[in-house]
């Protein structure tokens, strides 16, 4: 008979946990929660049907009753858990050690039913140690956690199934609301309102370039113009984002274009002399230890990786025993990590990084769990990142060895250095140079937030200046007048939303990434770059939850409700009351009936529609929300909106434009020579396409979209007959015999054949000429993950030609010549070094005719 049975969430776990324990253990997982609140009325049970609180799973009559089932795809693992129990003398519930893995455990008791003894074990690493000392100290399953997650699952059911209806009803089907999920998308469309609300400003100043000698040039340093007179000149912080006028309280000196002429004109051969020199002795101390919330930031940064694939890679490295628990707000390290880190540091980086006493981290962060650690690597000894590259491939090597480096930088020495501000004097202004010397890296040498290599990255930091006393004249090289505008607030990233919401205290660190999908699957925001745009559906939606949801979208008000839990999972509140005074108010109206009071008072014409101004006949334009997305209308026409414009994109005069030309009608092209049929240019909602012929009894005719940087007004009608043939047949591959075609798809163009398929690189090659001897080349080329491209090198710079810069670079698909604008490939055979100025500006002109 098996003595212990041992319950994990996941397999992985459940493997790495069994090389610590012997063979009488038998650990079996879970696979999560083995029950839930019901998603589909297909769940719920034939009895309860009839009860109008069955829907949402939650008994607000009867104390806020869950009402609790196993899903299909479970009922087969709780079978066979069962089982294992009948062999078993006692169970050990090793589930994560957060709120979540209590209250998994608890519902696997819960369904189970055991007879035999009980126990919890926690642990925030999966190492021999961790396992014993978890064993010597396994506890009973704790209620109070267990009721401030099932607190946080009912109040997140009651909003999203109370409110999402009301929604569904306004405005359009389909569409939801969520306690944290509408706090979130409220952070983007606030921010989109800045922007919208914003005003550049132009200003102007002047960048000197000085050297000593004549007989020095490579000393040459720059300096900037910081004063003219008695007056600071004006920066980008003296200036009304609001108005784009200097603000009313700044003593600034604006300098416009002339002005910054006049002064350069002025200057011009003038003596200029060092008036003062300022050393400063700097110190740098290093970052705390890795949480939650900073991990996803940097991991985002450097890494170029979303919130939810930074847990899932996080997950990984813990399910396999190489970090501690990923889910934490927690700077804190255990005895054990910091014997482990100082004794690294001391071998691998030398006595003088290692401070003569640990550091120790205080979490600033509210709602923080003191109790648990910062993300590290697991155990003493911490496995190196090029045996986790073995183990686990290149991903989870690169989240990991972040990981090892944030850990060990955190227990070494501070960096020390030289800041230096040298001032200028040229008659009446003053320019001002700073640079900075590093003496000792300290904590540099390991890592350097936001910098892949630390080696590159303090060379890059140090910025040189040669040795100065006041009084020394200078000559000056050049003047150059600068022109700098002020810009709009920039959008969040998943990383500084994640950062935001940390500051504010909503969420928890289990909650973020799954907050960032749910924002970004509802099309409430999409992806341009790295930053989140919120859509025009946010826009009316957080419009409309503002105005009749106000409480309950309030920033502070959300993240009270982390500190009301943590005193429910500490046992000093009663949750009873905490959910009674949420759904039905106490002194100000609850859930319930602000649901009931919107089904009443909103008006979906005016939710669904979002004002633009007047036209310039004085017609009201709005942006509407439709069920087939965003469009515009000023009353009597109308125009689409693609799903990828941002709201700070559209004003009164964009929107008349678009107006204008959805008014003029599609294009004709001509008549296709195949079908007699005429050609259409058109524009939809999804941008400009082809279309062959009408809708004829309901058949909708062939459409094809442009390829990606193609202009309509480009478009020809022998362009146009070229992009009604694709899918293209180029013939079959002459080794393999397979066809190949050259098609479009949601990536862009791509050539297909048998199996392989690779995109066409549109900067060197036109998808509507390619050649069967192109395909043939590309397929050659190794086939590329996902849709990661290969970062351009530029070789080197061939020349100006006009105001454009002619280059050359290396590419994904080798050697290429561009102005910035066209890019045009290397002939084959062409010797890249060998390439003259001439050679590359015929190639540019060549590729533009064409």
């Amino acid at each position: 008979m098996t003595k212990s049975l041992v319950i994990v969430e996941s397999p992985t776990k459940a493997k790495t946990i069994e090389k610590f324990l012997g063979k009488n253990y038998e650990i079996k997982a879970s696979y999560g929660h083995v029950r839930d609140l019901p998603n589909s009325a297909a769940e719920i049970p034939a009895k309860l049907k009839k009860e109008k609180w069955s829907r949402i799973g939650v008994n607000t009559e009867q104390d806020f009753e869950p009402l609790y089932v196993i899903p299909e795809d479970k009922k087969k693992r709780v079978k066979e858990l069962k089982e294992a129990i009948k062999k078993a003398e006692e169970i050990f519930l090793a589930t994560d050690e957060d709120r979540e893995g209590e209250s998994i455990s608890w519902h696997l008791m819960e369904v189970l039913s055991p007879t035999i003894p009980v126990k919890r074990l926690v642990f925030h690493e999966i190492t021999q140690k961790a396992i014993e000392k978890a064993l010597s100290s396994a506890r009973q399953i704790d209620q109070n956690l267990v009721k401030a997650q099932e607190t946080r699952r009912i109040i997140d059911r009651l909003f999203g199934y109370s409110v999402s209806p009301l929604l569904w009803k306004k405005m359009l089907p389909r569409l939801s609301a969520g306690r944290v999920q509408s706090v979130a998308i409220r952070l983007l469309v606030e921010r989109e309102r800045e922007r919208i609300a914003f005003r550049s400003a132009n200003y102007w100043d002047l960048k000197a370039e000085f050297i000593k000698s004549e007989d020095d040039k490579k000393l040459a340093f720059e300096a900037q113009l910081v004063r003219v007179g008695d007056k600071r000149v004006a920066t980008g912080k003296d200036f009304d984002p609001k108005s784009g006028r200097l603000l009313a309280n700044s003593s600034a000196l604006h300098l416009d274009q002339n002005a910054a002429s006049a002064l350069k004109k002025k200057l011009q051969d003038k003596q200029a002399l060092v008036s003062e020199v300022q050393e400063t002795p700097f110190t740098s101390k290093p970052y705390p230890p890795f949480t939650t919330s900073t991990l996803q930031q940097e991991s985002s940064r450097k890494l170029n990786l979303s919130a939810r694939n930074t847990m899932s890679l996080a997950q990984k490295l813990y399910e396999n025993g190489l970090i501690t628990y990923m889910r934490t707000d927690s700077t804190t390290l255990s005895e054990e990590a910091l014997r482990g880190a100082r004794g690294l540091i001391e071998r691998d980086f030398g006595k003088q990084f290692l401070p003569s006493s640990p550091r120790i981290y205080k979490t600033k962060v509210r709602n923080a769990q003191e109790a648990h650690e910062a993300i590290r690597p697991a155990g003493e000894e911490f496995v190196s990142p090029a045996e986790v590259k073995k183990r686990l491939g290149e991903e989870a090597f690169r989240l990991y060895e972040l990981i090892w480096k944030r850990t060990i930088a955190s227990q070494m020495e501070d960096a020390r250095g030289t800041r230096i501000s040298v001032e200028i004097g040229c008659e009446e202004a003053v320019f001002r140079a700073s640079g900075k010397t590093i003496e000792f890296p300290g904590y540099l040498r390991a890592y350097v937030e936001g910098s892949d290599d630390p080696e590159a990255d303090l060379a890059d930091q140090e910025k040189l200046l040669p040795k100065l006393i006041k009084g020394d004249a200078l000559k000056t090289l050049k003047l150059e007048e600068l022109s700098h505008t002020t810009q709009a607030p920039p959008r969040f990233t998943e990383g500084s939303l994640i950062k935001e919401l940390e500051r504010l205290g909503i969420g928890r660190p289990s909650t973020w990434a799954t907050i960032v999908e749910v924002v970004l699957h509802r099309t409430y925001a999409f992806k341009r770059g790295n930053t989140l745009v919120p859509t025009f559906l946010a826009k009316a939606v957080t419009n409309l939850m503002e105005k009749y949801f106000t409480r309950l979208v309030d920033y502070e008000f959300t993240a009270r409700l982390e500190d009301d839990l943590d005193a429910i999972a500490r046992g000093e509140a009663d949750n009873q009351s905490y959910l009674k005074e949420f759904y039905f108010g106490n002194g100000h109206a609850g859930l319930k009936s602000l649901v009931a009071s919107g089904e009443e008072t909103i008006d979906p014409r005016e939710v669904c529609g979002l004002a633009l101004g007047e036209d310039g006949s004085g017609n009201h334009l709005e942006v509407r929300i439709g069920r087939y997305g965003p469009f515009i209308t000023n009353g009597t026409d109308t125009a689409s909106l693609p799903p990828t414009i941002a709201p700070d994109e559209i004003n009164a005069q964009k929107a008349e434009e678009l107006l204008l030309e959805a008014a003029k009608g599609p294009t004709s092209l001509g008549e296709d020579p195949e079908s007699s049929k005429p050609i259409y240019l058109k524009t939809g909602r999804y941008g400009p396409y082809i279309q062959l012929g009408d809708q004829e009894d309901g058949v909708k005719p062939r459409m094809v979209s442009l390829l990606p940087g193609m202009k309509p007004e480009d478009v020809t009608y022998e362009i146009s007959l070229k992009l009604l043939k694709f899918p293209r047949s180029l013939g079959n591959h002459p080794q393999t015999g397979e066809e190949v075609l050259v098609a479009t798809g949601r990536y862009g163009p791509y050539i297909k054949s048998g199996a392989e398929t690779r995109s066409i690189p549109m900067d060197q090659l036109s998808p509507l000429d390619l050649s069967m001897e192109d395909a043939v080349e590309l397929l050659k080329q190794p086939r590329k993950r996902g849709r990661a491209s290969y970062k351009p090198q530029t070789v080197k710079d061939l020349g100006k030609h006009g105001d454009k810069t002619i280059s050359l670079k290396t590419g994904r698909y080798g050697p290429y010549v561009t102005d910035g604008k066209i890019n045009a490939a290397l002939p084959k055979g062409q010797d890249p070094e060998s390439l003259t100025p001439e050679q590359a500006l015929e190639l540019i002109v060549q590729k533009s005719a064409k």
